[in-house]
């Protein structure tokens, strides 16, 4: 018997999964490459720490596929982002510099109370939104074309400035785990706004990130493993299903290293993240060898 039958039905009807996917199905989808998965670095807030990381990754004969950078552009000088820019175009990796004001840095402190928690990283009047853009327009100016979103509203925003050509059309938008999405219905939502990529909550699990990959296309990003301030948690061993039945998916890795979100990750932090994706790579190696990573 299935219970709640007429909801599930109509789901299905939509194109949506009728439920969490507790039969865990491969997911046949895959990068434009032909890639399975792809590792991402996040936290990295400066030039210094992305040397420090991509020296540890060369050194461990590594390479990875996205660095992501926390702290918002606007805490960036024009030269960090010129010297972070042109390493990720060295190493052929993605840079991701995430979108500045922000909830956390309002003038507004209901954030930081035990019921304005809930509104996460999103912006509060138009004013914020517009900064958001500028942001935006200032790092594409310099040559990123990586942004990480936290409000709804901005990214149905960017994506409509994205097709009129107010910001290059090459942009990609990447959706964090701090709006707090974790279903189908959700993620389906994101992408119809724009998103190129998307993150759901920390903790979500294998059934239901198999059902997240029935609903959307886009490439699945997905923490291997925690801050402290988020569960600091550890995942490794999931990693084979993660990719299973969540490809295409960026395997975001080396989080457990920072104490919170925006922590300014040193040299020597970036040398123990580098060191968090060889541990992970090897639970690949091990246990579903057969995987395609992204060349």
């Amino acid at each position: 018997m299935e219970f709640m039958s007429q909801t599930r039905q109509y789901l299905r009807k939509i194109g949506l999964p009728g439920g969490d996917a507790y039969d865990l199905p491969f997911s046949e989808k895959r990068f434009e490459d032909g890639g399975q998965y792809r590792f991402e670095v996040p936290g990295i807030q400066g030039p210094k720490a992305m040397e420090a990381l991509f020296t540890a990754l060369d050194n461990y004969g590594l390479r990875i596929h996205r660095v992501t950078q926390t702290k918002g552009i606007m805490m960036l000088t024009d030269g960090e982002m010129d010297a972070m820019i042109g390493m990720a175009r060295e190493h052929g990796a993605q840079l991701i510099l995430a979108i500045g004001p922000r909830a956390t840095t309002d003038t507004s402190a209901s954030v930081n109370t035990p019921e304005g928690v809930r509104m996460g990283y999103r912006l509060r009047g138009q004013e914020q939104v517009i900064r958001a853009v500028e942001e935006v327009k200032r790092a594409a100016r310099r040559g990123c074309r990586g942004f990480m979103v936290y409000d709804e509203g901005c990214l149905w925003l960017l994506n409509q400035m994205r097709r009129d050509g107010e910001i290059p059309a090459d942009c990609e938008f990447k959706v964090s785990a701090h709006t707090g999405h974790g279903n189908p219905c959700s993620a389906r939502l994101m992408q119809s706004l724009g998103a190129n990529s998307f993150n759901p909550v920390r903790d979500i699990q294998l059934q239901m990130l198999a059902a997240i990959r029935q609903a959307i296309d886009i490439p699945i990003d997905i923490h291997t493993e925690n801050p402290k301030s988020t569960g600091g948690f550890i995942r490794h061993y999931e990693v084979p299903e993660f990719i299973r039945v969540a490809a295409p998916i960026y395997l975001k890795t080396g989080g457990s290293v920072a104490q919170t979100h925006s922590w300014d990750t040193t040299a020597d932090d970036a040398k123990k993240r580098a060191k968090q994706v060889l541990l992970v790579k090897r639970v690949i190696d091990e246990y579903y060898p057969e995987a395609i990573p992204s060349k």
